[in-house]
């Protein structure tokens, strides 16, 4: 058994060869690591902006999704184990509708998210947007939200996967709403993701419920009908 990995870089990224066994037990379930072709990539502790984007989304998808029963929200470290053999992935946010819930266990989610959301720092670029977009595509995650924490960079790219097996690009509508196909009823703007923002995921979520007729009714129901 390979002894624990408690070395965790502050500045930089690390590669270390070891075997998806040996991944399993190196590091403290708290670490954010991942395994990919017989690599364990031991990621940069994030920016506040990085971890400020994440608790916004979390909030906001985890309330939607609670109000109106769809699933389950998890945030990382948690592992995503999309087939047999790897890679294994820690995504920022997944989201694992009711229906796929036998797929979440104590240890992982075996087979993929519904909807995962992964926010771009610099180090993680060419992996968030190439790497990852070819996996999730190719392992059948619905949709693919990748949200751009760098400094100067407000840019948001959703995804979702079409009956060819190929992501396409989900446009926003006229008022610049970004509308999900896995949770009807669910948008986003932008400019909520924008550097300099503060949102708040429950005024958000006011806004969101505002459009959305079954929302509204599950909140007003959850408020004792007020």
């Amino acid at each position: 058994m390979a002894e624990q990995v408690i070395l965790l870089p502050k500045t930089s990224e690390q590669r270390i060869k070891m075997s998806y066994e040996e991944w399993l037990v190196a590091f403290d379930e708290d670490a954010h690591t991942e395994w990919v072709n017989g690599e364990a990539i031991v990621f940069m502790s994030p920016k506040d902006r990085h971890q400020h984007i994440i608790g916004f989304l979390h909030g906001l998808l985890l309330f939607f999704t609670s109000l109106l029963r769809l699933g389950e929200v998890r945030i990382a470290p948690l592992e995503m184990l999309i087939a047999n053999g790897g890679p294994a992935r820690e995504p920022d946010i997944f989201f694992i509708a009711r229906d796929h819930r036998e797929r979440l266990t104590q240890d992982r989610l075996n087979g993929p998210a519904d909807l995962i959301i992964e926010v771009v720092s610099r180090e993680s670029t060419a992996r968030d947007r190439r790497e990852k977009f070819k996996e999730y595509q190719a392992g059948g995650v619905r949709e693919y939200l990748i949200v751009d924490s760098r400094e100067g960079k407000n840019g948001m790219n959703w995804y979702a996967l079409r009956e060819n097996g190929r992501y396409e690009a989900i446009l926003p509508d006229k008022a610049g709403r970004y509308h999900s196909s896995v949770l009807p009823g669910f948008w986003l703007r932008a400019e909520w993701l924008h550097e300099g923002q503060d949102p708040d995921p429950l005024m958000a979520l006011a806004e969101i419920c505002s459009l959305s007729p079954e929302a509204a009714q599950a909140l007003r129901q959850m408020l004792g009908g007020v």
